[in-house]
Order: C-alpha cells, then sequence, then structure tokens
C-alpha cells in the first residue's frame, strides 16, 4: 500500500497501478530495463497490473519477469474495458497511467490517474483527464515511490 496525504486536496489510500502498455509502459512495444526496474520496486508495495491491446505483439515477451499481471483488452473496446477493470479492483484503491484516447475513462475513474506525454505524445483528451502529467514513464513512476512529490504537486 501507498498512502498519499494531500493537503486540501485529498487522502488516497493505494492499492494497485493499472498502466497502459503502448506508448505509457512501452515506446514501440519495447520496454526499458530502468522502467522494468521501477515497476518491480513498485510491486513491493502496489499489486500491478499492464492492460493492452498488444499493438506490437510484444507484451507478452517485454512484460517477462515484470512483477505484474498482463492483461489483454479488446482493441475496439478499449476505453470501456478499462474503465471497468479499474472499477472491478478499486477505482478508489487504483493509480492508472496512460497517455491514449482509450486511457481516457480509466484515468478519470482511478483516484490518481497520470498521463504520460512520452515519445508517442498523449491525447488532449486524455491530458484534460489526468490529476498529474508527466514527461515519461519512468518520472511518473517516481512520483509513487517518493509521494512527497505528488503531495507538492497536487496541495492546494
Amino acid at each position: 500500500m501507498i498512502a498519499l496525504s494531500i493537503p486540501g486536496y485529498q487522502d488516497i489510500m493505494l492499492e494497485n497501478l493499472v498502466l497502459d502498455f503502448n506508448g505509457t509502459l512501452a515506446s514501440d512495444g519495447r520496454l526499458s530495463g530502468k522502467t522494468r526496474e521501477l515497476v518491480n520496486e513498485i510491486a513491493g508495495s502496489l499489486k500491478v497490473y499492464v492492460l493492452t491491446a498488444d499493438t506490437f505483439g510484444s507484451a507478452a515477451r517485454e512484460c517477462a519477469g515484470l512483477k505484474a499481471e498482463l492483461i489483454t483488452i479488446d482493441r475496439d473496446n478499449g476505453g470501456p474495458d478499462k474503465e471497468a477493470f479499474v472499477e472491478k479492483i478499486g477505482a478508489d484503491e487504483t493509480a492508472a497511467f496512460g497517455n491514449g484516447v482509450n486511457d481516457v475513462l480509466m484515468l478519470a475513474r482511478a483516484a490518481l490517474g497520470i498521463v504520460v506525454m512520452g515519445p508517442e505524445g498523449c491525447a488532449g483528451q486524455a491530458l484534460a483527464r489526468a490529476d498529474v502529467v508527466v514527461r515519461d514513464i519512468n518520472e511518473g513512476l517516481g512520483l509513487l515511490l517518493n509521494p512527497v512529490r505528488l503531495a507538492a504537486t497536487l496541495r492546494k
């Protein structure tokens, strides 16, 4: 569990982390070594899930050895599938990371939605629904490992 106490915003007790794969966790279907290390470190505190339509067909290979459960979603119904998954595991205890239009519903529903503006960019709709915006996945994962940074960003 990761406890976030954000003055004037809210207190959040995170139990889960949901990560979009392509464009968020991975770039061009590939996961970096540093990102792998950070996810595995966070997995000591949170249950980690990776959601993907597996556009590049590389998710299983790239997530091998990752301390996360890989969930394949429907390519045509990704947005609602992701939102339903977050609801199922407990939206009020979940941080979600995404970058695309199919991440908008999950970002909005999760207790903490973080949009990643990586090499693929991010959809404007996702940007508008997130609580926090980061330049890359490693910065975003660093926020969970150093929660005081989130308090500095989100406090009123």
